[in-house]
Order: structure tokens, then C-alpha cells, then sequence
């Protein structure tokens, strides 16, 4: 089966899988350097569909988060469109869409990722959270978490999300301050740094190349691995079965 997708965890989970990828969003950077021979066909919330013609797509995959209703609505292809916002969420879809597409291997990463739906990382401590690139100062006494994902204006990360399902399994989970909306937007000053942790995200935003001026602000913060927890395919799964542990029954 001829498959465009639009979603860049699907993308490199589908490589993974040895699946006839034959078209990509722009955003679709992993795995190198397979990803590259693969044309570069639409960004995530707009699409050209009849400049994609020439592929003959026998499908396409959206994402209900990633992608826009309108792309969908508009699709003139065979098209799937997942939706993924929890770590419980990932098994049923990747099964379904395993089927969709008959790919073996993409049932076995969904059977694993069955397997690891309840699993849990032992410790809650902020200073030795997995996936964190750099400290840029580290966490003493402070006990509460805002992962950040942009700036000006600041917007976190909230409840309902794929990121904040991955932050409770990795411990953060009484920690997280809570936001009912999946992505706020906050006002940072409200923050106190005697209690309070910054978690920037490595992406979308380029915190990395904010450094010095995100100091400034007094934090204790450092730059997380955003791709590990939002990349929803075998990325996260591979982070998740090395940093946790199942449950007990």
C-alpha cells in the first residue's frame, strides 16, 4: 500500500516497520537518513493534495491533534485519521491501523505498546528525570513542574495531552501543575521559583537557543527531550519500556 503521512511519529514509526511510506510532511525528520529519500508533500495544517498526485496515495494518515479538520474534510485520498492524546490510547490505534495498512510489525509495536500502558517509572524525582538533555540549574528544593512547549506567549502543556500522560508515568504526575486546558497559555511571573520547575521542551520552540536569557529569569529549569515525550510511535515506546516498570496487578 502506497502511504502518505502527515504525522512525524507515524512517519518514523511506519520506517521502523518496513511499511511503503512514499510521501511526508515537512516535519517528518526521523529516521535519517531513510526519511530523506521520501518526498516532503505538506506541512501539518495544510496540504496540497493535487500537487501529491503523483504519488498515487492508497492512504493517508492524519492525526485529529496534529492535522486540521479541514485537511481531512478535504482529503481526496483514502485516508485514516488517529487520535492519541494518552499513552492508553496508542495500542488500539496502532492496532487499527495495522490493520488498515496489513503490516505485522505495526501489530507487534502495538502489542508492545499494550505491554507498557500501565507501566510506571519507581522514583518522582524531579533532579533525575529521564530525558532531560541539560540542566541548565538544577532543582533543589522545588517540588512543582510546568513543561513549557513555547514563548511569547508562554504555553504549557495540560491535562489531556499525550505529553502529560507521559510526565505521570515518568513520576511527575503529582508534581505537574494542572492545567485543564491542553495547551495554556500562562503568565510565568505567576510562577514562584522557590516551588517551581521549568521544563523546556527541545521542540517546537528553540529554547536551546535562548539560553542565557531563560536563566535570567531564576529558575531551576533545563531542556527536556520533547521528542521522546510526544513523539507517539516507537520513539516514546522504546523511552518508556527502558525508564519504567509495570505495574503490579
Amino acid at each position: 500500500m502506497r502511504i502518505v503521512s502527515l504525522i512525524p511519529s507515524i512517519s518514523e514509526t511506519l520506517i521502523d516497520c518496513h511499511a511503503n511510506l512514499v510521501g511526508r510532511s515537512r516535519f517528518c525528520i526521523h529516521p535519517q537518513p531513510a526519511v530523506e529519500a521520501i518526498p516532503k508533500v505538506a506541512g501539518t495544517k495544510q496540504a496540497d493534495w493535487q500537487g501529491m498526485a503523483y504519488l498515487r496515495p492508497e492512504l493517508v494518515i492524519l492525526d485529529r491533534e496534529e492535522n486540521t479538520l479541514e485537511m481531512a474534510q478535504s482529503c481526496p485520498y483514502p485516508c485514516i485519521d488517529l487520535h492519541i492524546t494518552a499513552v492508553e490510547d496508542v495500542a488500539p490505534e496502532f492496532e487499527r491501523l495495522a490493520e488498515r495498512i496489513d503490516n505485522p510489525e505495526l501489530q507487534q509495536v502495538a502489542n508492545r505498546w499494550r505491554k507498557v500502558t500501565g507501566a510506571r517509572r519507581a522514583s518522582d524525582a524531579i533532579h533525575s528525570l529521564p530525558g532531560m538533555i541539560e540542566w541548565w540549574r538544577k532543582p533543589t528544593t522545588q517540588n512543582r513542574v510546568e513543561y513549557l512547549i513555547w514563548r511569547d506567549p508562554w504555553m504549557a502543556i495540560g491535562e489531556g495531552t499525550f505529553i502529560h500522560s507521559m510526565l505521570e508515568r515518568m513520576g511527575m504526575g503529582q508534581r505537574l501543575i494542572r492545567h485543564r486546558e491542553k495547551y495554556p497559555q500562562i503568565e510565568l511571573q505567576a510562577l514562584d521559583p522557590r516551588e517551581t520547575v521549568l521544563l523546556f521542551s527541545s521542540e517546537p520552540f528553540p529554547f536551546q537557543r535562548y539560553r542565557d536569557e531563560l536563566l535570567e529569569l531564576g529558575y531551576s529549569c533545563g531542556l527536556i527531550d520533547g521528542e521522546s515525550y510526544s513523539w507517539y510511535g516507537t520513539r516514546s515506546l522504546r523511552f518508556l519500556e527502558q525508564y519504567t516498570q509495570e505495574s503490579d496487578p
